[in-house]
């Protein structure tokens, strides 16, 4: 048996994973990552790269033919397999080469393997190739497993073999006819993609699309999927499902059927810790680890949950900034040095309470950032909404001919600074860092007024913003 001790062992090399053992090499640690998949974790290679990939094409030709000049040179329909060709580049081909070659030259050992954790500070790896080695660490133990789809409880549907998100992503034929299960983020961009690649798509969903966000962005992306040929049904979810002659039909809550030649669940994610070892450390499997601000485990002083697997924030650009600052104040701990010490100060991961950004890749895109305005008052806000069409902006009408989007500021009216932003239209995923900053900077919109926007761009929305609420 190979046993081997490190500072730190970091399970799981996704995009998180990495960051965590990155920071804690750059911090002066040791550290090994196991994986037993691709290094690069989910979002390289089935969720966020290879999506954004197949959106892209589609997004590109609506937009040519939205302005006039440019919509005469456009003859064709979209060339599925060309971007299915571009989704395989953006992945690798699935290859993680490049991505151990990353990991080799930041002085971050691999392992490749299954790995669980067998006792305090210490993680045994089932290789590819029947062995086991035993990583002890002598300072932390961090779980960067991520999530999995979540499937749910209806009678036949695990029968039928219905597509994960992964499978969505990685597909190599198209169906002519999908149904898709969820109207959350997954669901409202895996149907606005496979409707441009010409799938005839029903999108059912129990309550309105992207329920977290302000309810005019779901109303707008609801539209859009209707106009590009999406059947949207509100209200329901399925009851049972079977095969027939090769479809899938699915029996609905109403009673109605729906009938496709394949099914997309996308209703949720579950933490990758089922077969974890989590109970050797008087944890339960299968269960979210709730940590605090130093991404540490709650209830085991040594091990760390960084990402998705402790449901703070399930995205990407969250996960990694959970991760230099726990890789941070890993290797602060264990030099001796307190949380203070380290870069990222004593407040460490705390724009993961009411600071997320996030963007959702529908045509048109949302993007929002903060409290929505439901949020802001249930958290007893007083606050007060600020709401701009953004096509009456001059930067959306060089932009498009038929520009349609919408925008508001969510403003806490007694500090005079923005709790919430969110944009909905063509590209404005873009504007969103700048909400972002002054969100979390809590810019006073006295300030703000000095932020002078180009002109003619969509940015213009700030100043709009500002002139409907006036001097504070």
């Amino acid at each position: 048996m190979d046993i081997r001790e490190v500072d730190l062992v970091v399970i799981g090399a996704g995009p998180v994973g990495e960051n965590v053992a990155d920071r804690a090499v750059q911090g002066g640690l040791s550290a090994v990552i196991v994986e037993r998949e691709l290094v690069g974790g989910e979002c390289s290679y089935w969720a966020c790269m290879p999506s954004k990939a197949m959106l892209r094409g589609g997004a590109t030709l609506r937009a040519a033919r939205a302005v006039d000049g440019a919509r005469q040179a456009v003859t064709g329909e979209l060339d599925v397999a060309g971007v299915l060709r571009r989704r395989d580049r953006m992945t690798s081909g699935w290859d993680d080469a490049g991505q151990v070659q990353w990991l080799e030259g930041a002085g971050i050992e691999l392992v490749r393997g299954h790995g669980r954790l067998t006792g305090p500070k210490q993680v045994t790896v089932a290789t590819p190739d029947g062995g086991e080695v035993v990583l002890r660490a002598t300072h932390a133990v961090a779980v960067c497993t991520g999530t999995a789809s979540l499937l749910p409880d209806v009678p036949g549907l695990s029968e039928v073999a219905p597509w994960t998100s992964r499978d969505a992503t990685e597909v190599q034929q198209v169906p002519s006819s999908l149904v898709i299960v969820g109207g959350g983020v997954v669901g409202c961009e895996m149907a606005t993609a496979y409707a441009g690649f010409g799938t005839a798509v029903t999108l059912l969903s129990r309550g309105p699309l992207l329920p977290r966000n302000e309810a005019f962005a779901g109303e707008l992306v609801l539209e859009s999927l209707e106009s590009l040929g999406v059947t949207v049904r509100l209200g329901v979810e399925p009851a049972s499902a079977r095969r027939v002659d090769g479809d899938v039909v699915i029996e609905l809550s109403d009673g109605s059927e729906v009938v496709a030649e394949q099914v997309l669940v996308a209703i949720g994610r579950v933490p990758r810790t089922e077969d974890l070892g989590l109970e050797r450390i008087g944890l339960s499997p299968g269960s979210w680890i709730e940590v605090d601000d130093t991404l540490r485990s709650t209830q085991v002083d040594w091990l760390y949950a960084v990402g998705d697997v402790n449901h703070r924030a399930l995205l990407t650009h969250q996960g990694k900034y959970q991760a230099r600052a726990a890789g941070d104040v890993i290797a602060a701990r264990a030099l001796g040095r307190t949380v203070d010490d380290a870069p990222w100060g004593a407040h460490v991961a705390t724009a993961d309470h009411r600071h997320v950004p996030q963007v959702t890749f529908t045509d048109p895109e949302v993007a929002s950032v903060g409290l929505s305005e439901r949020e802001a008052l249930d958290a007893g806000l007083r606050v007060r909404v600020l709401d701009h069409d953004l096509a009456a902006i001059a930067g959306a009408s060089t932009a498009s001919d038929d520009y349609r989007g919408r925008a508001r500021a969510v403003v806490d009216v007694d500090r005079q600074v923005l709790v919430g932003a969110t944009f909905v239209g063509p590209d404005v995923a873009e504007l969103l860092h700048s909400a972002t900053i002054a969100v979390v900077g809590e810019v006073p919109l006295s300030r703000l007024w000095h932020a002078v926007p180009s002109y003619p761009t969509v940015s213009e929305v700030w100043l709009r913003w500002l002139e409907a609420y006036g001097r504070p």
